[in-house]
């Protein structure tokens, strides 16, 4: 029972030093989008859908919730949001070539399509980022749209 007790303390004494580790935030600002919104062209109801369910992980401006100051879920976050970004990140639109802009929304219109974006331990908190069917539908008819743009980068010449 004493080892108990002792585990339990020394718990919680790590749980509060934790507290102080920083965590890098992920605030670039929205104008690092504005390379990927001038060549996509989202319509309104797109950017809509891509600001409350993709920027946040995919892009260098994150609203953080007010959970993410508490350890160890600060640390879960950055993580998830390093993860994502290396995936995509719209914000770096300008640094990608034709042919990887092309298959980035190609992976998009695939996403949007299976169902699998936004990740469920996403949507589980953030319930305005999980989309509806025709959402999806929609957001992978712009993307096939936008995809336009780039297709001829893809094709063996």
């Amino acid at each position: 029972m004493v080892w108990i007790k002792r585990f339990l303390i020394l718990a919680l004494i790590a749980l509060v030093v934790i507290q102080f580790i920083p965590v890098e935030k992920n605030e670039g600002g929205y104008e690092s989008l504005d390379t990927f919104i001038a060549e996509t062209k989202p319509s309104e109801e797109a950017q809509a859908i891509l600001m409350s369910s993709c920027y946040d992980c995919h892009s260098n401006q994150t609203d953080y919730p007010w959970y993410s100051k508490i350890a160890p879920v600060n640390f879960w976050l950055a993580d998830h949001i390093k993860d994502g970004k290396r995936h995509l990140n719209f914000s770096d639109w300008s640094n990608y070539n034709d042919k990887r802009k092309d298959h980035k929304l190609e992976e998009a219109i695939e996403a949007f399509e299976e169902g699998w974006m936004p990740l469920e331990s996403y949507t589980f908190i953030h319930k305005d980022a999980d989309l509806t069917e025709e959402q999806r539908e929609f957001m992978a008819t712009w993307a096939k749209a936008a995809r336009l743009r780039y297709s001829g980068a893809a094709q063996p010449q």
